[in-house]
């Protein structure tokens, strides 16, 4: 990704129309193949310089979003093109309205990784990480009732996992999937039963680990999945009732 200008202001600015111009490409207010407004135009249509707009479409382009070419200039890419587990793109992409199928793709992606990765932490977790991960079940004991709170150590608890496999290459999914953690437990979270009900799953998850259960992970985490995706669909489904 490019890097974004220092000083406040200017990193404001830049992040203000970053978000503007993503936001409407994901939203589809500009088709693949469409160009992006002329560069003087939309310097003086939204008062910002051609210098931050040209950082601006550097970062989209890193994203997948778009492509610059001489003589026909910058232009949207195919959304098979985007990188939809860029942090960015999925905040933008999950900021409107949540269909069934994001909820859908969300969590395909979560049982694709993290069953498995649980499998392999429950035979190569040290016993320093088995204390760590007890730890952070307290916390997510203490603010069960909390959805706000609740959710860092949701995310840690999770990350830590894919970290306990050993394997480099999983541990760095915790980085790269973070943002996909966050959307899943906070659209959860709005439930309004809280979260204290999730939690006799994660102690299960933590237990097996400790005990070198593989399969006993496995089976817990797709549980707590299952239940988490129907958290989600619940919390949309009462968030679409309160505006009809």
């Amino acid at each position: 990704m490019a890097s974004r200008p220092t000083g406040s202001a200017s990193g404001s600015l830049h992040a203000m129309v970053l978000n503007q111009i993503g936001l409407g490409i994901v939203r589809g207010e500009f088709a693949p193949g469409d160009p992006l407004p002329n560069a003087d135009d939309w310097s003086a249509a939204h008062g910002v310089s051609r210098t931050v707009l040209r950082e601006v479409i550097k970062v989209l382009a890193g994203k997948g979003m778009v492509e610059s070419r001489p003589k026909t200039g910058t232009r949207i890419r195919p959304r098979s093109e985007w990188n939809f587990l860029d942090p960015d793109v999925l905040a933008w992409r999950y900021s409107g309205t949540i269909s069934g199928e994001d909820v859908r793709e969300l969590f395909e992606l979560r049982r694709a990784i993290e069953p498995m990765a649980g499998a392999l932490a429950a035979e190569r977790a040290t016993p320093e990480q088995v204390a760590e991960l007890e730890a952070v079940l307290a916390e997510m004991e203490k603010f069960a009732d909390d959805g706000d709170r609740f959710a860092e150590p949701d995310l840690v608890f999770h990350q830590a996992i894919l970290r306990m496999t050993g394997n480099e290459l999983i541990g760095s999914l915790a980085a790269l999937i973070e943002t996909a953690l966050l959307l899943s437990f906070r659209l959860s979270n709005d439930n309004p039963r809280g979260q204290r009900h999730s939690m006799p799953l994660h102690r299960e998850v933590a237990s097996n680990i400790a005990a070198g259960n593989g399969e006993g992970v496995r089976k817990a985490l797709l549980a707590l999945l299952d239940d988490a995706e129907e958290d989600v669909r619940r919390a949309i489904a009462a968030r679409r009732g309160q505006h009809e």
